[in-house]
This record gives C-alpha cells, sequence and structure tokens, in this order.
C-alpha cells in the first residue's frame, strides 16, 4: 500500500511547504508548522465544477444604491452581559466564535443562554467534548430549566448537517470546532483541513438557512484562538473569554463584530449557580480602603461602550540592583519605561535609581493610553509617600512632549466618576466639558508639570 503523501501546513495562517521549516515562509511565526495529510485531486472538487462556475457567473449584480439598507433585528439571549458583548443580541444567520482557557466557563455560559432562549426559541446544542450525562448533569448542578433544550453529542459534520437540515433549530450551538470532522478529508479531527472546512460548511449553512450558530473553539497556550487564522476571518463575531481560573471574575470581550462595536466588554461572577452578569464592574476593579494610601489613583478607562473606574497602584523602593526594575502587571511594559523618561525630562522627578512596580487592581488589562496621567500621578504619589485626594480620578495620555492629550468620550467618562461619588477629576485641558457636571469638581491641564502643580495645591 502507498505511502500517503503528506506536506506541512502552518496553523496560524494555513500557508504550506513541502518540508518542515521553523518558521512560516507566508506569515513569519515560529514554530507553527504541522505535518497534514495531502487530499488526493479527483476532479470531483464543487468548487472546481464548471456547472458550478457557471452558475456563479450569473449571479446578478446590483449597484449600491440599488440595495435597501435595513437595520438587522437581533433577539437577546436572556443574559444582559452577553448581549452587551454581542452588540444587543444575536443576529439570525450570524456565526460567532467564542475562544478561552479550558475550564474558564465558555460552555457554562453557552448553557444558561440556550437554556432561556429555548423557551422562545428552538435551539440545539451539539456537544463533541461531552456526553449527554455530562451536560444534563452540568445543567442540574446549575439549576437550569432546559426541558425544551434538544442535545446531541456527535463530532461527524455531515451527521450535525443532517441534524440541523431535519430540526431547523433557529440557534445552534458546537462545542467545539476543533472536533468537527468531516468524511470528505482524510486529516484527523483538529488539523487545519478539517477546521477550516467544517467552519466553511456550518457558516454557508447559516447564510442559507438563517440558523445563527455559535462555535466554541479551543485556544493555544499564548491565549489565541487554536486553529487557521482563516477561521476568525470566516465568522461574523469573535469572542474571547478572559479571567484568572483563581478568581470567580470572568471577561468576555468582543474583538470582531460585523453586527457592533468591537471591544465591547461584558463582566460576569462565577457562582455556584453558574455565571451572573455584574451591573456595576467599575466595583470590582476599586480597592476598598477606609484611608486613602499613597501610590493608588484611580483613573476611568473606556472598553467599547462601557465606561470603567479602575485602580492604579504604583509601588516605588530604592533599587539595590545595577540596573533598576520595571514591572508593569496590566499595562503595556515599554510604556513605562517611556513615561518613567518624561517624568524625568518634564517634571524633574529622576527614578533611574528606583525599582518601579505598576499594577492595574481587578486584573483588568489597560491597552489605551489614557491610562498614562494615572500612572505618573500614582509614581509621585508613591515616591512623595503622599496619598492623593479622596475622590480624586483622572485620565489623559501623555505625549513625549510633556503635553497632556484629549481621551475619546471625554463626558462619559467624568458622568461615570459623579455617579459612582468621585469630586475631583484631572483631565486633558481639551477634554473640559462645556457644561459642569454637578457635585464634582474638573481640572483641565495641559502639560505634565502643570499637573504636578495643581495637585499639590489640592494636597
Amino acid at each position: 500500500m502507498a505511502k500517503a503523501k503528506t506536506n506541512y501546513t502552518c496553523t496560524e495562517c494555513g500557508g504550506t511547504s513541502s518540508k518542515w521549516t521553523g518558521q512560516c515562509a507566508s506569515c513569519q511565526q515560529w514554530n507553527t508548522m504541522v505535518e497534514t495529510i495531502v487530499e488526493s485531486g479527483g476532479g470531483n472538487n464543487r468548487y472546481s465544477n464548471p456547472q458550478h462556475l457557471s452558475l456563479a457567473q450569473t449571479a446578478p449584480v446590483l449597484s449600491l444604491d440599488e440595495i435597501e439598507a435595513l437595520d438587522v433585528p437581533r433577539f437577546p439571549t436572556g443574559i444582559d452581559e452577553f448581549d452587551r458583548v454581542l452588540g444587543g443580541g444575536l443576529v439570525a444567520g450570524g456565526v460567532v466564535l467564542i475562544g478561552g482557557d479550558p475550564g474558564i466557563g465558555k460552555s457554562t455560559l453557552l448553557l444558561q443562554a440556550l437554556a432561556h432562549l429555548s423557551h422562545v426559541k428552538k435551539v440545539l446544542y451539539v456537544s463533541g467534548e461531552e456526553s449527554g450525562a455530562q451536560i444534563a448533569l452540568r445543567a442540574k448542578r446549575l439549576v437550569i430549566d432546559a426541558k425544551e433544550l434538544k442535545l446531541q453529542a456527535e463530532i461527524q459534520l455531515e451527521k450535525i448537517l443532517g441534524t440541523l437540515a431535519d430540526l431547523k433549530p433557529q440557534v445552534a450551538v458546537i462545542d467545539s470546532i476543533q472536533t468537527l470532522y468531516s468524511d470528505a478529508l482524510s486529516s484527523a479531527p483538529g488539523s487545519v483541513a478539517q477546521v477550516r472546512e467544517c467552519a466553511a460548511q456550518l457558516t454557508r449553512v447559516a447564510k442559507q438557512s438563517g440558523v445563527t450558530i455559535i462555535l466554541v473553539g479551543h485556544v493555544t497556550k499564548e491565549g489565541a484562538l487554536a486553529g487557521p487564522r482563516v477561521l476568525e476571518h470566516i465568522v461574523d463575531t469573535v469572542l474571547y473569554f478572559e479571567g484568572d481560573n483563581h478568581s470567580s471574575f470572568r471577561l468576555v470581550r468582543a474583538i470582531k463584530n460585523r453586527f457592533g462595536a468591537v471591544n465591547e466588554l461584558g463582566v460576569f461572577a462565577m457562582t455556584e449557580k453558574g455565571l451572573k452578569g455584574v451591573s456595576n464592574p467599575s466595583a470590582l476593579f476599586l480597592s476598598q480602603h477606609d484611608n486613602q494610601v499613597p501610590g493608588s489613583c484611580v483613573m476611568v478607562t473606556q472598553e467599547g461602550t462601557r465606561p470603567l473606574l479602575v485602580e492604579i497602584q504604583a509601588l516605588v523602593d530604592a533599587s539595590h540592583l545595577p540596573n533598576a526594575r520595571r514591572l508593569s502587571v496590566g499595562l503595556e511594559q515599554n510604556r513605562l519605561a517611556m513615561l518613567l523618561a518624561v517624568l524625568h525630562r518634564h517634571a524633574g522627578i529622576a527614578a533611574f535609581d528606583q525599582d518601579v512596580f505598576i499594577n492595574a487592581v481587578g486584573g483588568v488589562k489597560i491597552t489605551e493610553p489614557a491610562a498614562d496621567l494615572a500612572v505618573l500621578l500614582a509614581i509621585n504619589s508613591s515616591m512623595r509617600n503622599k496619598a492623593l485626594p479622596r475622590g480624586f480620578v483622572v485620565f489623559g495620555e501623555v505625549g513625549l512632549a510633556g503635553e497632556i492629550r484629549p481621551a475619546p468620550r471625554g463626558q462619559e467618562r467624568l458622568r461615570e466618576a459623579a455617579k459612582l461619588g468621585f469630586s475631583v477629576a484631572m483631565i486633558p485641558k481639551a477634554n473640559v466639558p462645556k457644561q459642569p457636571i454637578e457635585g464634582m469638581t474638573i481640572i483641565g491641564v495641559e502639560r505634565i508639570d502643570d499637573a504636578f502643580t495643581r495637585l499639590r495645591e489640592l494636597q
């Protein structure tokens, strides 16, 4: 029997090579080439069939002004935080991909959502990783009313497509896409070819029949979705489940959404009865100090359309090493080094012989530059061992020239801070609102030295 011909496929981009290489020639990623079986070409590929080509050539072509733009109708899942991340709810014919670390709560959240939807919609849960008894046991443990929820334990794509055609559900969950395989391919489940083909077939069925399909995806050790990158391009929405297994809080973040805002954030708390939405997530990221402590500064960050109050903590201590340490948790490490240089050059505060540690409380990751001013004020507070005033909140980007740049959605940030009882805000001068906000004193600053001068007046 002839040996099956193999080649090497990149798990990141799907690029192929006849021999193994340490670096993919297409996307330049390292250690992503895996061995796969080459599918035999029999000439019966549906994409190369002349009949299909002729049908494709007769497709109508319209100008854009002839197409009526309609709002996409949505239906809620019954979980408010999940609906927020989705942009208001699920869309008929939409395909959602949700990924996260093992055991973080993906299956639990989707089981809860399907249980809510089963009372008003026809739903289907396809499990390729757990048996029906295991899922029933989880539903019993979470006290979920899932009498109307249909369940299928199957990993063969053709049988799943047959079930979708017969049952005609309005929402279907596939848990997970990496466990499925198609008889049309001889490669193993989870391979690049199988994941790409199964996802493409399910997406085609969703668009043709109008069923909403939610795919669960595995993640790599780096935290990215496993499989070819084309998987994220095929689907309409990509959600990431974030959180620490040692913490009860979980974050669901939208990375891609064709029907809503990206970088939207949903906050959940893991309880004995499943995931519960947190209506006031700012309380999670603020430490409860009886008295103000040095090195602590509260900032307002923006996650999608939601403003969040986060506490930034700094600890500055004399270094006993030739090179002082710079450690940042929840904020970008390189940006911390840049801010320390700005602090020295434009405010005259040197930290070259000091170890500097920065932490965003609650495990939140802040990627926007509006945290710059809070980081500098927290560092200065720790160096002087003097706490910031009570009820003090800041936001603003700091440039290399020492200027303080405005942040987007400034008024929404201020209103959120005022709602939580903060009375003094130091913000970029360009963000100062024309109309005063009741109960809040707003200080607009243009440069970093100006910010420190105004802060000393308050202290």
